[in-house]
């Protein structure tokens, strides 16, 4: 049997969809659901709709890219995040044998996936044509109500999340989406340009070093997408990419894919005002923050490349490199 993830894009399509209909099986939902693709990514997520307007999330977890114990993880963190006030995530839904994450098998895969199933949240995902000055203040400080939890949460001693440090994002041996030299028009004389960038933020990052109260469990994506804005709350899903890494990594993922607009330095002023709510900012934390944005830009670059097929990597393609040039000439500019 050919591999499922040897398959042409538009034939793994199909199989996901059949797969998705096949796991509303294991939970107690409404007869009649509907199950419509909403996002391709790192995992496929679909929409279960009922009849009578009942809906949820249903995620479809890409093979190998996390372990049953790392989803747990994921699900036990975010989990404790809602139950005390944090932020409002996600909630999980038990199937019907009582446990979050099903194991879902289909003949043309070699192997079950992990499937899980959320409750839907309401809300709308902000766009960066909108004002976002306000929502930003709000976001910073949730970011910061976030890294205080995890400061104190004791998690379970069986609890495991990838790592996100400079080796395993723009490192050689085995960043976790790929090599950013593998990113879509990466070629002379970008390549040495980029190089020269990311040889500058690791110098920089070795400096800043991992102590406790720069490195712990963050986000790790929580980019505007992954955020829902309900009236004056701001909402945080999809915590896939949740992991150990840098603070000051969570201000840059909310300006993914568009850290070159004009209005960056306005959002960041707004962030940092509203995680001061919460927690102090060191002045090499704010130093730092463009060093953490130029390695999002760069890790994003290296995805596209590594993700080519999705459509999300084929609305940024060679267009986002390109625009990655100006960004590494101002940061070497400033902080060489």
């Amino acid at each position: 049997m050919t591999d499922f993830a040897e398959l042409p894009h538009e034939q793994q399509l199909p199989v996901l969809l059949d797969l998705a209909q096949k796991a509303t099986s294991a939970y107690d939902l409404p007869s009649g659901v509907s199950v419509k693709l909403i996002n391709l990514s790192e995992n496929a997520t679909y929409q279960v709709a009922a009849p009578d307007g009942g809906r949820w999330a249903l995620r479809i977890h890409r093979d190998g890219y996390h372990s049953k114990t790392a989803i747990e993880s994921e699900l036990t963190w975010l989990l404790d995040l809602r139950n005390s006030g944090v932020v409002t995530t996600p909630a999980p839904v038990k199937g019907l044998d009582g446990e979050i994450i099903q194991m879902i098998a289909h003949s043309r895969m070699q192997r079950p996936r992990n499937v899980v199933l959320f409750d839907w949240e309401i809300g709308a995902e902000p766009g960066i044509g909108q004002n976002l000055t306000a929502p930003f203040k709000v976001l910073g400080e949730v970011t910061a109500l976030m890294h205080k939890h995890a400061q104190s949460w004791k998690r379970p001693a069986w609890f495991t999340r990838l790592t996100w440090d400079f080796e395993t994002s723009l490192g050689e041996a085995a960043p976790h989406w790929g090599r950013w030299r593998n990113g879509l028009g990466v070629a002379a004389p970008k390549d040495k340009l980029f190089g020269r960038t990311v040889d500058l933020i690791g110098r920089r990052l070795s400096v800043y070093g991992e102590a406790a109260d720069r490195f712990g469990l963050i986000h790790g994506d929580l980019r505007l997408a992954n955020l829902l804005m309900d009236g004056n709350a701001v909402k945080v899903i999809d915590f896939d990419d949740c992991g150990f890494g840098w603070y000051m990594y969570d201000a840059a993922t909310p300006l993914s894919f568009y850290e070159h607009e004009p209005q960056v330095p306005e959002l960041l002023e707004a962030w940092k005002a509203g995680y001061r709510r919460v927690s102090a900012l060191s002045k090499i934390d704010e130093i730092e923050i463009p060093t953490f944005i130029m390695l999002r830009r760069l890790l994003l670059v290296a995805w596209i490349g590594s993700h080519h097929e999705t459509d999300l990597a084929k609305s940024m393609g060679l267009a986002y490199t390109d625009g990655t040039v100006g960004l590494c000439e101002d940061y070497l500019s400033k902080f060489s």
